[in-house]
């Protein structure tokens, strides 16, 4: 039973709502992480490491990298190892500061990275696929609207 199954229409029709839209992020989700796996051998967390690589070619330091995708340092740190060791990242280290490194996509990680946002794009435009053009512009200015009102009122960091 999904999440939205367990609540019944005397719940306020934003739970609702809620629970539909984590629900359907869950299921497309499942897709992605599976679709990189029997496709590229990898995961959706070496991916979206590469992905904040991919734009940053000249590269970006570990704490950057972590904070971008909002885990630890400890939550990337095996994750960049396991690509430098595959040649899919190189880690240099910065001349003004010993303690930091730079990350960034060796070419072969970019051409792969390529390949797999290619697909990732389709999978993604598969998943919206029973929605029309209008539909489409619809859903995203009413989820723009959601956003903007749950933003801080100091519009510091951006989700």
């Amino acid at each position: 039973m999904d999440l939205e199954a367990r609540v019944h229409s005397t719940h306020p029709e934003a739970l609702r709502l809620w629970l539909r839209m984590l629900t359907c992020t869950q299921l497309i989700e499942k897709q992605v992480r599976s679709g990189l796996r029997d496709e590229f051998n990898t995961t959706l967390p070496r991916f979206d490491l590469m992905a904040q690589l991919e734009r940053a070619p000249l590269g970006m330091k570990m704490n950057e990298l972590s904070r971008r995708m909002m885990v630890t340092g400890g939550n990337i740190t095996p994750v960049t190892d396991q690509l430098v060791k595959e040649g899919l990242v190189e880690r240099m280290s910065l001349p003004n500061d010993r303690r930091a490194w730079l990350i960034r996509l060796t070419p072969a990680g970019r051409a792969l990275f390529k390949k797999m946002a290619r697909r990732h794009e389709a999978w993604i435009v598969a998943a919206f696929s029973s929605l029309d053009s209008r539909e489409l512009n619809q859903l995203h200015a009413l989820l723009g609207q959601v956003k903007q009102h749950a933003l801080p009122t100091d519009n510091t960091e951006t989700p």
